[in-house]
């Protein structure tokens, strides 16, 4: 095979594949060397590339037809997308040559599921609300409307659904806000000592209505990272309400802020409760969007399902680390780790 051949092989980024008019490969590029282990040099491309749509269409292609474009979709040992070019290609020695070219459509699939999703998840979560203020309008103006203690129940339902609607709608903004300045690495200086006190004095109210302690645990006298102040606030606000919701039951919450003890990062921040705990199986979903473990408690303690997304966010754009671990009857802990 051509020498220039193999450079312009192995120049692409996406992974290509050089066979012969028997279909053996002649050259895989580095890019398709790694996704696909079993193709090597004079390997049949059958016994390692088993997908009848792309291997039909390079025997059409090696009989002499035309270039076909046919998409791969790949369920092990993940879920992958591939748009596969196959076409002719006229070397100075050799005349019947084809190039098998992949390109990943992994990620657009993905953000189509994802967009897909947050729309159906937005609808339904809008949805119910506003079911219920049109419902309870309709009563009000109609067999409630000379009831005043039907009047005053009504408006009261009326109010906490549309803060609900009101809540949902900020944190939408919020994470879109986030989303677009993920890149975008913050510039001011944060104090965490001074910001998780001014977090649990906010809570303070909550804490006590939920009859939860809140236990502070600092080595550090003074704990200064780059950060965007409001957004670290937002974190630990979010994380320290949730252990107050769904922790209440152990009867305290500890705040821990520490040196790091991982490579890479200065500060170990750690929110602990005691409440029930969660399954395994539930953990590694907990800051997707609209992601609840139990859906009705959820609404009933006024969450969005948006908190812990949030979070995931604010700390991958400050190149921090967030890591939860949880274990039913043993309550729920989690660390953001952040760099100096």
């Amino acid at each position: 095979m051509p020498v220039g051949l193999q450079r312009f092989a192995d120049a692409l980024p996406d992974p290509c594949l050089v066979l012969d008019r028997c279909h053996v490969v002649l050259y895989p590029n580095g890019p398709a060397a790694a996704q696909f282990p079993g193709i090597d040099v004079g390997v049949l491309i059958a016994r390692t590339l088993r997908f009848p749509t792309v291997l039909n269409a390079i025997d059409r292609v090696s009989a002499g037809g035309k270039a076909e474009t046919v998409e791969l979709h790949q369920t092990v040992p993940t879920e992958t997308w591939h748009r596969v070019t196959i076409a002719p290609l006229s070397a100075p020695d050799n005349d019947d040559l084809v190039v098998v070219a992949l390109q990943s459509l992994t990620e657009g699939k993905r953000l189509d599921a994802m967009r897909t999703d947050f729309i159906a998840n937005v609808s339904h979560e809008l949805r119910t609300p506003l079911t219920s203020l049109l419902g309870f309008i309709d009563t009000l103006m109609g067999p409630a409307a000379k009831d005043p203690t039907a009047q005053e129940k009504f408006l009261g339902v009326m109010r906490a659904q549309a803060t609900r609607m009101s809540k949902l709608i900020e944190d939408l903004l919020s994470l879109s806000r986030i989303e677009m300045g993920q890149h975008v690495r913050p510039t001011g200086r944060v104090d965490l000592t001074l910001l998780l006190r001014e977090v649990i004095d906010g809570l303070s109210t909550h804490a006590r209505e939920a009859a939860v302690d809140i236990k502070v645990q600092a080595s550090l006298d003074s704990g200064e990272v780059t950060g965007d102040r409001d957004e670290l606030y937002e974190v630990f606000e979010n994380l320290i309400d949730n252990a107050l919701k769904y922790g209440a039951g152990g009867g305290s919450v500890e705040i821990a802020l520490a040196p790091a003890d991982r490579q890479g990062y200065a500060y170990q921040i750690n929110v602990i409760d005691h409440g029930t705990g969660i399954e395994a199986e539930h953990v590694p979903r907990l800051t997707e969007r609209f992601y609840r473990v139990d859906a009705e408690s959820s609404r009933k303690k006024k969450g969005t399902g948006l908190g812990l997304a949030i979070v995931k966010h604010i700390v991958t754009r400050h190149r921090g680390l967030l890591t939860i671990r949880s274990r039913p009857g043993e309550g729920t802990r989690v660390e953001v780790l952040l760099p100096r």
